[in-house]
């Protein structure tokens, strides 16, 4: 039979995903330290959904390697995305860094790691990152932790890249609207990895997704992603029910064949309960949901000691890395978000472009049973 209904499921396309030839209303969420490799944003970029590249933390020649691997994956010329961290110029004392090293340090004998040394740069050169995403004009860039200058975005609109801001709540969304995103992922304080808040506190800003996707769509009136606690296609149906026009999926991916994250990081994700993450800023310097475990604690309980991001997070990075390297979860920054149960019934390492095309059939299965009759 021939589907006549407009509003049905199967024709669905939003704005968002419609301008990007889209069919399912997707985002593979940026995820640094590992798990949004290029083969993972191709596969899942191939399978009708959008993929990101998670670039904050790369050096720019990096971030260019990956940006033609992921092209060479591709089975067309599809549009993906690449984020990027926007950082403070704060000067970093001396005495700042030394104490955090010296909470470090114990954590880093364990691994017979000697004691840890202050770097000559704690994160890559904003503007050397931005340069390649201009020359390389990749389509879609994305931003956390703040807004670019107005001659950078400038910049950015002129190649022809299409601009989303992060928000965390409604004054930042009418901040990124204002500065002249073309769209908005709505971060609930379910999601996992770093909370993007920069107006205001992090601990103010942990508004939850149902809440705060409707209010950003109002508010700033551009295209809104929701993120947080989405991991089937029941939280992607209710995304779109709240105003959003495709869900963004961090903690659905972590676990596929295509992540790049240690196997130990993979198997405490996959036996989490909704109880096991906290926020906390005492891995990297910035507030992010992750899996409690002894990094976590150890760290968190010396609060004077933390040094903010990206000084941290550069601090700690060799420590995780051998952690890794070692199969030991307890000295891994475990990011992930509440939702994660939910994947459970999932098939272990499965290919990401198999978890796309589950996701599709679930959100049309679960917006088609609420179009009934009243």
């Amino acid at each position: 039979m021939t589907d006549t209904n407009t509003n049905s499921p199967a024709r669905f396309a939003s704005p968002f995903c419609a301008r990007f030839g889209r069919r399912v209303p997707l985002v593979q969420a940026p995820m640094a330290g590992g798990p949004s490799t290029p083969a993972l944003v191709a596969a899942v970029s191939n399978a009708g959904a959008l993929g990101f590249l998670a670039a904050g933390a790369l050096a720019p020649e990096t971030i260019a390697r990956d940006v033609v691997e992921t092209r060479a994956l591709m089975d067309a010329e599809r549009p993906f995305g690449v984020n990027l961290f926007v950082l403070g110029d704060a000067p970093i004392g001396d005495a700042t860094v030394r104490r955090a090293l010296d909470a470090i340090d114990p954590l880093r004998a364990h691994f017979g790691l000697p004691p840890g040394q202050p770097l000559t740069a704690y994160a890559p050169d904003f503007h050397a990152q931005l340069d390649v995403l201009l020359e390389m004009r990749v389509p879609i860039v994305s931003f956390t932790f703040g807004i670019p200058s107005q001659a950078d975005i400038a910049r950015l609109k002129a190649a022809g890249s299409y601009i989303i801001g992060t928000a965390t709540h409604t004054a930042e969304g009418l901040a990124w609207r204002n500065a002249g995103a073309d769209a908005i992922v709505a971060q609930g304080a379910e999601a996992g990895a770093h909370r993007g808040t920069f107006i205001g506190t992090a601990k103010d800003a942990l508004i939850g997704t149902m809440a705060l996707v409707p209010q950003l769509a109002d508010a700033t009136g551009l295209p809104v992603l929701a993120a947080g606690g989405i991991m089937d296609g029941r939280g992607i149906a209710a995304a779109l029910a709240l105003g959003a026009q495709a869900a963004q999926m961090g903690t659905a991916f972590l676990t596929c064949a295509e992540s790049a994250i240690p196997a130990a990081w993979k198997t405490r994700v996959r036996a989490m309960a909704d109880t096991d993450t906290s926020i906390t800023d005492a891995i990297t310097g910035r507030h992010a949901r992750g899996i409690r475990n002894i990094l976590m604690q150890q760290l968190g309980a010396q609060p004077e000691n933390i040094a903010p991001y990206p000084v941290q997070n550069a601090l700690t990075s060799e420590l995780r890395q051998r952690a890794g390297r070692m199969g030991d979860s307890e000295y891994l920054s475990l990011w992930a978000g509440q939702g994660a149960p939910l994947g459970r019934s999932r098939a272990e390492n499965m290919h990401a472009q198999a978890l796309v095309a589950a996701l599709d059939a679930e959100w049309r299965a679960a917006a088609g049973a609420l179009a009934v009759p009243l």
